[in-house]
């Protein structure tokens, strides 16, 4: 599970399961490119020593030409990690179209476009690793997580048929479908005694799962030792997502 001078891509590095992944790779001893869309996150990748690339991958052209300069800038490219997202959750006869076009194109479109692009260097230089971040809603979600559920699960398809197209490059490309993760968000949550008891409830041991625990996920599928996943999901849910159980919006 070692990157040692090989060059990895993370979106939305400036924070949450992204900057996990990052400073992981870079344990790992990978040359690391961070890039988000807040300029927020420069100093985080800085003190792990990443670089920090500012770019909002909804602007579809600039993230593709944010990934040739990187590719450029350190004369290869192994790795590209696609994790920026959103969530929106809301109540799905309320959902907006502009709630719906955020979702695809921050979610899915720009997973599609960072694919390519980064598959086209790879496939020129003959292989690499692809990584894209979907979520355990591609396979159990609940009411209010229509839209969102629907990217996410784009997502995990896109990666099992570009195992196929891209795996004769010598380019493999897996997901990881993460449940709760604690981001600096859910952290903040868990401060609430209630809250984090609630959170716990929900796995099968008690945990919620860590950023640098995705970050380990993501070192092992871009290193040699996960060579023999191609197109595969990793369910990081801490079995959350296999009981069978009544858990929607209207449990408290």
């Amino acid at each position: 599970m070692r990157l040692d001078g090989r060059h990895v891509i993370v979106t939305g590095a400036g924070a949450g399961i992204g900057l996990g992944i990052a400073r992981a790779c870079r344990a790992a001893g990978a040359e690391v490119t961070g890039f988000d869309k807040q300029i927020d996150g420069a100093a985080k990748l800085d003190q792990i020593g990443a670089r920090f690339v500012q770019v909002d991958v909804t602007d579809l052209d600039a993230f593709e030409m944010a990934i040739a300069e990187a590719h450029g800038r350190a004369g290869r490219l192994d790795g590209m990690v696609n994790n920026a997202g959103v969530t929106i959750k809301v109540p799905f006869l309320e959902m907006t179209r502009d709630q719906m076009e955020t979702l695809w194109t921050v979610n899915q479109r720009s997973v599609l476009v960072g694919c390519q692009a980064a598959g086209r260097i790879m496939a020129d230089a003959g292989g690499g690793a692809i990584v894209n971040l979907s979520s355990v809603h591609a396979r159990a979600t609940n009411p209010g997580h229509e839209g969102y559920a629907g990217t996410k699960a784009a997502i995990a398809a896109m990666t099992r048929a570009m195992a196929w197209s891209l795996g004769p490059h010598g380019i493999r490309v897996n997901a990881i479908c993460p449940a709760m993760t604690r981001t600096e968000i859910v952290d903040a949550a868990m401060q609430d005694p209630d809250k984090e008891s609630l959170f716990r409830s929900w796995t099968a041991d008690g945990a919620v799962t860590t950023v640098d625990e995705i970050g380990a996920l993501a070192v092992f599928l871009l290193s040699d030792a996960g060579s023999a996943l191609n197109g595969s999901e990793v369910v990081a849910d801490r079995a959350m997502s296999a009981l069978l159980d009544v858990f929607d919006v209207r449990r408290k």
